[in-house]
């Protein structure tokens, strides 16, 4: 290296997660990448004379290649929790009422203003649904204003009367595809929004300027990298979001490489979205961001019993939901796709959409040749094991959250009970699918939990929740990871499956200088201690884009 460094990290603890050069104590940054790897004299030589280096001690602590969550809203969910009210961690609907009445009076409607709406986000599916929720519950709460309330799993959503007298929603108005509005013995609507029927219900609300979702982006930015996260697929995202992204991009203000996966819509023809998400990849395209793959929703979520099931229901009420599109148009548009070269991210809960979706993987290689795609399956909760193989033998990625393989309400009193004890074992079965040979990828799916890299790992590891302990029930102790398998899901797979593998995932010579160093080795410590690390610093191409406070190094 014949230029001075400008940036050396030394008493380090390194894993590059690079298997030809696995550890180091040293690395040096030059121009945004790793110009070298080495012990502390040897990168120590390379500053000397140079005093314009910046020097950071790590103090012997564990440095990783910056994680990568590979299915996140980062946009939607940032703006969410940066214009609208907090409803995560309530558990009665007078809590609900509580809140709600406190937040209308703190922020009345703005004089003058078209946009009256109170937005609230994050409400607990869990708890929460057609049984204890409807518009007559907001109404009790805020009367006079329409309401919109998201709930946390991004699959449910309830509005208040004014609300559906602001937008046209009455017994006349019939489902859209793929959505359903909640309605009561006389066929009037509830309030409760499912599926594509919340877009419905956005597309008739004022709309938010792109500062709004500016500032959202800001906000979650800034939420992933001081946790630890340097590069994201977007997973749902329109022109709207890649407008706000490429302002960012251009202004110099992104701390996150984007990637992002553009929805495709039930009712689209095949030309049709070929040619919108086309434009998208095309217009939209830097070093830092860019439009790789498109989204399909094949079904919903069990609690709501919109997941597809190759099986009925298992309790008393039984029945089943449908694949969300045309079954012969799906195949059309996957094959459609997969001929432009474009990654597919498919969202699928039930056994029956993961299995509709890897048989028209499998019709799109049959028609258009093998080439490293990486389709992904996101979600996964419930698979059938005879369609485990499938994701080695088609070269699919499961993008686990692993966060959600837990006992709790959400799980074993509400998803177990619908499918069933013999089919709840495949439920989130993450160490027989990586074992299998799988590609895989670890995430998030923030904002319906938490996008903090470690408590996931800690739950990944011990199948229970983070604040319960080593004594509580174990969600199918049979498939915990590693946690060598998780850092790997969140670095170098999680690399490939965003198509970024050539200048990240690892800490080797010549790639972004993309890395985190952390408070403790999580590789060493107590698993029920994961969920506690802190980032004490985090650069993006050498870049600081988070130090912890009271970090000096």
């Amino acid at each position: 290296m014949t230029a001075a460094p400008d940036l050396i990290v030394i008493n380090a603890d390194i894993r590059t997660m690079d298997q030809r050069r696995p550890r180091a104590t040293a690395l040096a940054v030059r121009d945004g990448r790793i110009a070298a790897l080495g012990d502390d004299a040897e990168i120590r030589d390379l500053k000397n004379g140079h005093g314009a280096t910046q020097v950071i001690d790590a103090g012997g602590r564990l440095v990783l290649p910056g994680f990568q969550d590979t299915h996140i809203h980062v946009q939607d969910s940032g703006t969410a929790r940066s214009t609208s009210v907090n409803l995560e961690g309530i558990k009665t609907i007078a809590e609900m009422q509580s809140v709600l009445r406190a937040h209308a009076a703190k922020h009345p409607p703005k004089p003058g203003s078209n946009d009256q709406w109170l937005r609230g986000v994050g409400w607990y599916t869990g708890i929460f649904g057609a049984h204890n929720l409807d518009r007559q519950t907001i109404d009790a709460a805020v009367p006079d204003r329409p309401v919109w309330l998201y709930g946390s799993d991004g699959h449910n959503g309830v509005i208040n009367t004014a609300a559906c007298k602001a937008i046209g929603l009455d017994a006349t108005v019939a489902d859209p595809k793929g959505g359903q509005f909640v309605r009561d013995a006389k066929g009037e609507p509830t309030g409760l929004i499912y599926e594509d029927a919340i877009d419905w219900v956005r597309q008739r609300m004022p709309k938010l300027g792109l500062d709004a979702y500016e500032d959202g982006v800001r906000y979650a930015q800034g939420l992933c990298n001081r946790h630890g996260i340097t590069g994201i697929i977007d997973a749902l995202v329109g022109e709207r979001h890649m407008k706000v992204y490429r302002g960012l991009d251009d202004a110099g203000a992104l701390s996150l490489r984007v990637h992002a996966t553009a929805k495709v819509f039930p009712h689209e023809s095949v030309k049709d979205a070929l040619a919108r998400v086309e434009t998208l990849r095309r217009e939209f395209r830097s070093a830092m961001i860019g439009v790789h793959s498109a989204k399909f929703f094949l079904d919903g979520v069990i609690e709501n019993r919109t997941a597809a099931m190759i099986a009925d229901y298992s309790d008393t009420t039984g029945g089943n939901a449908p694949i969300m599109f045309d079954e012969d148009l799906l195949k059309q548009l996957f094959i459609a796709f997969d001929a432009a070269r474009f990654q597919l991210h498919v969202h699928v809960i039930g056994d029956r959409a993961a299995r509709v979706a890897f048989d028209d993987i499998a019709a799109a290689r049959a028609a258009n040749g093998v080439w490293p795609a990486l389709h992904q399956l996101a979600h996964v909760q419930m698979i059938d094991p005879a369609d485990i193989p499938r994701f080695r033998e088609l070269g699919v990625v499961c993008n686990m959250q692993p966060l959600w393989a837990r006992c709790e309400p959400s799980v074993t009193e509400m998803a177990v009970p619908l499918v069933g004890e013999d089919r709840a074992r495949w439920m989130y079965p993450w160490a027989s699918i990586v074992r299998s040979g799988a590609p895989y990828a670890v995430s998030s799916d923030w904002g319906v939990s938490t996008l903090n890299p470690f408590p996931i790992m800690q739950v990944a590891v011990t199948r229970q929740p983070q604040s319960k302990g080593a004594d509580y029930p174990v969600f199918f102790p049979e498939e915990r990871l590693t946690v060598a398998e998780v850092v790997e899901g969140y670095t170098t797979r999680a690399a490939a499956a965003a198509w970024r593998s050539e200048d990240t995932g690892t800490l080797s010579t010549g790639k972004c200088a993309d890395l985190i160093l952390l408070d403790r080795d999580v590789f060493a410590v107590d698993p029920y201690e994961i969920g506690k690390t802190q980032v004490l610093l985090t650069l993006l191409g050498g870049r600081e884009v988070h130090r912890a406070e009271g970090f000096a190094g």
